[in-house]
């Protein structure tokens, strides 16, 4: 039997059981393997209690607990944390998921939704309405982590990254008080706000957020498939400086998917795509598809008019909770022929299906909000790329690190210094300070004012 360095003494977990509402799962308890597990099967940690809220009071009971007996405190959402902050050993989670309310305003175009939410049940939401925010690209990855890291999506480009479309915030902070947050003028919180737009999960428990919506109802969308050819991605870089903003394009350098629209002949094979989410007028769904045909010889596609909601699921299939990944991420100026070439070299050695290699644009209404409006600082970054070798048993993975930090070196020279937080590995925490670059200070200050014992530090921590 597995004994535990830490767990709740009787008395803390008879209080805890006594002020929450939702389920408390302890080691030895139907159902405590389940409720450990998260998305990334790299991470195995074993909690010394597993908290399911049902509503924000169960979350001030959580924190207060957590403080209290000076304990890790982990928070899980949508449990996407490739470094594993979604969960702790001996420590206590507070698991979200069963939070996960949703309401829409048409009329002022936001929604609500609580912070256990995935994408998936905003999209659903809005969707009725004929509206969208900027959302990530698996549709089960949770709203928490993607917001307060920033969050990138098909619609940046002319929606703005998601932690620009957050209109308010509610917030458990370390002291167990809860707190509203806008960003107004008249808001004694607003460095709060401003810090969790892009600061990560350092400064509290989201148990609310409030976005902005715009009104994308159908797109035109899908993968392109093209021969892994550094002649394409200078094509794809000429693409994304010069389209409408309204065209989301995302690229991805990997392995050929074994879908029915690309020849067998290329499943397994080194290749490169452009997933397109066009949310523009249809009238111009023919130019967007002659367009990505001239970015090389077409090996496959699939692209059509969709509900918005869809193009986020394109990538579940893929990755489905249960696989090992380790990721590392780069943000650059532009496309540099030497970050294109080190696609081309390592994405020829792609060790798996699951491990594409995906660029992001960041630019148009990205650019548009000032680097220090928000906590996040690469406001003059025009890409993001996410690199992760992704495999099916974690022998696999640790046999790929090598593969992967190889090809981060190789972008290094090509890229500026910091990079997207939610692609960061548990071993970058010394990229902190550049991940927030000219905004560290100010976002040191708000965690001492907010968070002073650092209890919120499983996380790129930044501490006070």
């Amino acid at each position: 039997m597995t004994t535990y360095a830490r767990a709740l003494d009787g008395a803390a977990a008879e209080r805890l059981r006594e002020a929450v509402h939702g389920d408390i799962v302890q080691p030895g308890e139907p159902g405590y393997d389940e409720a450990r597990t998260v998305y990334n099967a790299m991470i195995d940690k074993r909690p010394a209690a597993v908290v399911r809220a049902a509503d924000a009071g169960d979350v001030i009971a959580t924190v207060n607990l957590a403080r209290e007996q000076d304990l890790d405190l982990a928070v899980r959402g949508g449990s996407h944390s490739v470094s594993g902050y979604g969960t702790c050993d001996d420590g206590v989670v507070l698991d979200l998921s069963g939070m996960r309310g949703t309401r829409v305003d048409p009329t002022t175009r936001t929604a609500w939704a609580e912070g256990g939410c995935t994408w998936a049940d905003v999209n659903h939401a809005t969707h009725a309405f004929g509206l969208a925010t900027t959302g990530g690209v698996v549709s089960s990855t949770g709203i928490g982590g993607l917001t307060t890291g920033g969050g990138m999506g098909h619609l940046a480009r002319s929606c703005g990254l998601v932690c620009d479309n957050l209109v308010s915030a509610d917030v458990v902070v370390a002291d167990g008080s809860f707190l509203t947050c806008t960003g107004e003028p008249d808001d004694e919180n607003a460095d709060l706000f401003w810090a969790l737009r892009g600061g990560g999960g350092n400064f509290g428990v989201v148990t609310s957020f409030a976005y902005r919506l715009h009104p994308v109802a159908d797109i035109l969308g899908g993968p392109t498939f093209y021969p892994l050819d550094g002649d394409v991605l200078r094509r794809y870089r000429e693409l994304v400086a010069e389209s409408d903003e309204r065209l989301g394009a995302l690229l991805v350098v990997g392995l050929g998917p074994p879908l029915p629209f690309l020849p067998e002949r290329w499943h397994g094979r080194p290749l490169c795509g452009v997933v397109a989410c066009w949310a523009g007028p249809e009238a111009q769904d023919d130019e967007i598809r002659a367009r990505l045909a001239g970015l090389g010889p077409v090996l496959g596609q699939y692209v059509g008019r969709m509900p918005y909601p869809v193009i986020n699921t394109l990538f579940d299939e893929l990755l489905p909770a249960g696989l090992f990944h380790y990721w590392k991420g780069t943000f650059s100026k532009g496309l540099p022929d030497g970050a294109i070439d080190a696609y081309v070299e390592f994405g020829a050695d792609t060790p798996s299906i699951q491990s594409s290699t995906v660029v992001f644009p960041i630019d148009g209404a990205c650019h548009r909000v000032a680097p220090e409006d928000t906590a996040f600082a690469y406001r003059d970054a025009d890409f993001s790329t996410a690199l992760s070798p992704t495999l099916p048993t974690r022998d696999e993975c640790v046999a790929n690190m090598d593969w992967v930090r190889r090809f981060a070196a190789a972008l290094r020279p090509h890229s500026m210094e910091g990079a997207y937080v939610n692609f960061m590995g548990e071993d970058d925490q010394d990229r902190v300070r550049a991940n927030y670059r000219q905004n560290y200070d100010r976002l040191t200050a708000v965690k001492r004012r907010y968070d002073p014992s650092n209890l919120f530090r499983l996380n790129h921590n930044i501490a006070p």
